[in-house]
């Protein structure tokens, strides 16, 4: 009797986790859409329009009465959501270890930017100005909620399991990507068919991106549940963003292969996010493609980003995640290589570059992040995965910078990408020199049998 009483509470308990697990993946489900309709496709250069038509006959708009060229507006509202994101982000982490209701931390943060993304329906005319605040207000708020959501990864999944629940996570966000943003383009691209304006069809799929996000955010909060906090993150969430942030490096200087590990993604991943930034730019002005070629190259992106996902987090099972990060990141190296070698006007070598990105990039990001969860002491989750996110957007300005130098010094873009093989090269040499099962030890969690 006592025995089916153990069992039959082993098998509540294993269905609780799988109900939990499913909830959590609906979020990189709700909020994915955000990332590649909006930031990646359609935001950038109709915000940009919108700025052009506020501006003075010198191109310069003038927001709180600073001179900004018009052209430069997007990215100026990119960067000043990261600053927001960076002083909010450990505040909320450390309060919401502290508290241990993470729950409603993430649900007011998913809300905010949804309901900023979808207010980006009422961005016409000359309103530069609403559009700057609803990006940073949305940008800084999914950073937020990003922190909060990879948090929770470490409780929902015991240490054999994370990997591949991390990787079913991406694999959700780019399913999610690629099915909105089809739809979205067959909006953008037969607006006239639909019998809306190109800049009304751009409205919508801003703001549908935003109601998707907010509607399919009810999930994980039904199913995910808060834990009571644990001994160690009682005490100091009430310190400010930026001395919160100081306090939380310092307590990570105590767990010094935590933080040498976290030095080798901030670099890899600077790599990954500038390769994936500036590829359009690379694919337009260096190889003379069109722009139904580069967004059909982004739509494979995310379809095989599923796949890479997936497929990565099986090889973790066999090879261990350490293992399977170095490999992607030999891929990236290669890939990147062979980047520099495509022909100008030439699709189809544009389209399997695109191909090797999306395999390599769900996986490689998805086993980052679970093997960064077993370094993260237990009770500081979400404290931790603070200076993770930002190290993922706080940070990306170096990749972008090297790529702009490169090509000022050179006049080649061709010279620009392959100088970002640097950061694949560094980023190898760091992990690699990284014992992650002491690391995982010296931080107090359990180590999987193979990792």
């Amino acid at each position: 009797m006592g025995t089916d009483t153990v069992r039959t509470e082993a098998s509540d308990e294993a269905a609780g986790r799988r109900r939990e697990q499913r909830g959590w993946y609906f979020y990189d489900w709700a909020c994915s859409v955000y990332s590649t309709s909006v930031l990646t496709v359609f935001l950038g250069p109709y915000l940009t329009s919108v700025a052009k038509n506020a501006a003075d006959p010198d191109g310069y708009v003038h927001p709180l009465g600073i001179p900004v060229r018009a052209g430069s507006f997007f990215a100026y509202s990119v960067s000043l959501s990261v600053i927001a994101a960076v002083l909010v982000m450990p505040l909320v982490g450390a309060a919401a270890d502290r508290t241990g209701r993470k729950k409603p931390f993430l649900g007011a943060a998913a809300y905010t930017g949804a309901a900023a993304t979808t207010g980006m329906f009422f961005l016409s005319g000359d309103r530069y100005l609403l559009g700057g605040v609803l990006l940073v207000v949305a940008n800084a708020a999914q950073s937020v909620a990003m922190m909060l959501y990879n948090s929770y990864l470490s409780q929902i999944a015991p240490p054999e399991e994370r990997d591949a629940v991390s990787s079913r996570g991406w694999a959700f966000g780019y399913a999610a990507g690629s099915l909105v943003l089809v739809v979205n383009l067959v909006l953008y691209l037969a607006h006239d068919t639909f019998g809306v304006s190109e800049s009304t069809a751009v409205r919508i799929c801003l703001a549908s991106a935003g109601l998707w996000w907010g509607g399919f955010t009810l999930i994980p909060l039904l199913r995910l549940r808060d834990r009571p906090p644990a001994a160690a993150a009682t005490g100091t969430a009430s310190i400010p963003g930026p001395r919160r942030l100081v306090a939380t490096f310092r307590d990570m200087r105590r767990h010094p292969l935590t933080l040498a590990f976290l030095l080798a993604y901030l670099v890899y991943n600077d790599g990954i996010q500038t390769v994936i930034s500036q590829a359009s730019v690379y694919g337009s002005e260096e190889l003379g493609l069109g722009q139904s070629t580069l967004i059909g190259a982004i739509l494979l992106v995310q379809v095989l980003a599923v796949a890479g996902a997936l497929t990565m987090g099986r090889l973790s099972r066999i090879y261990g995640a350490k293992r399977t990060i170095l490999g992607s990141l030999v891929a990236w190296t290669l890939t990147l290589t062979a980047g520099y070698f495509l022909p100008s006007g030439a699709p189809v070598g544009f389209f399997l570059l695109a191909a090797a990105i999306g395999l390599v990039l769900g996986g490689s990001q998805a086993l980052s992040r679970s093997l960064y969860s077993h370094l993260v002491p237990p009770g500081k989750e979400a404290e931790y995965f603070s200076a993770y996110e930002v190290s993922d957007r706080g940070t990306s300005w170096l990749g972008p910078l090297l790529f702009g130098i490169t090509y000022q010094v050179t006049g080649s873009y061709r010279d620009a990408i392959i100088s970002l093989v640097v950061f694949f090269v560094l980023g190898f040499l760091l992990l690699a020199r990284v014992p992650v099962r002491r690391a995982i030890t010296e931080a107090g969690n359990p180590a999987p049998e193979r990792i």
